[in-house]
């Protein structure tokens, strides 16, 4: 198991620009293969994505690692994340922000997710279900993270950044979705930049754009 470990972070995660220790202590630290199904533990390590059933799925370890290194979290952050699945990408944000919301619009994933959570033992994370495709209530973040891809992204999530605040989302259509880092620099100006290409299943009832019917 260590051993697969190891191969995981040095011929999945580095070779996708992950450099950052702190990121690859955690990939030691938190084990992966407990928020894996049980009967899919032998592919915690793979670079694949995990069925975990109820339509979702468990992105690949290097999609993982980027995107937690790219949203540059400090102990100071308050965080959004759109689609808990089984937690693991919760339990990697809420080791370098302060508090962590999660939203999974399936209420058996996020009961899953609790129980995956537990031996964390972190008080920062508020698990909560419901529909997030569109932005999720009033609060405004340091960080937001879309855990399904967005033909369109609603204005909300950009709306609810705090300054210098930071979201990323997958956004297009399969085949082909930009993995889009987008910051908050001022009221009303935002800067973007693509990170990487991807294709990951939508969000459940993620905004599509107008269609031209002929």
């Amino acid at each position: 198991m260590e051993q697969a470990r190891f191969n995981m972070i040095e011929q999945q995660i580095r070779p996708c620009e992950v450099p950052e220790g702190r990121i690859l202590e955690l990939l030691k630290n938190i084990r992966r293969e407990h928020f894996v199904p049980a009967d899919k533990r032998t592919l915690a390590f793979a670079d694949m994505e995990i069925p975990l059933g109820y339509g979702a799925k468990m992105w690949p370890p290097k999609l993982e690692a980027r995107i937690v290194q790219e949203l540059h979290l400090t102990s100071k952050d308050i965080v959004l994340e759109v689609g808990t699945g089984s937690g693991y990408l919760t339990a990697l944000l809420s080791a370098l922000a302060k508090q962590v919301t999660s939203v999974e619009i399936v209420p058996e994933l996020s009961a899953i997710a609790k129980q995956n959570l537990a031996a964390c033992r972190r008080n920062n994370i508020i698990l909560e279900t419901g529909d997030a495709s569109h932005g999720w209530r009033d609060g405004t973040y340091d960080g937001i993270v879309l855990t399904g891809s967005t033909p369109v992204l609603p204005e909300e999530f950009r709306n609810s950044l705090n300054i210098g605040g930071r979201l990323i989302a997958i956004v297009g259509d399969a085949p082909l979705m930009e993995v889009k880092l987008i910051t908050r620099v001022a009221h009303d100006t935002f800067e973007t930049v693509n990170i990487m290409e991807t294709c990951i299943a939508p969000l459940r009832n993620a905004e599509q754009p107008e269609r031209f019917v002929f």
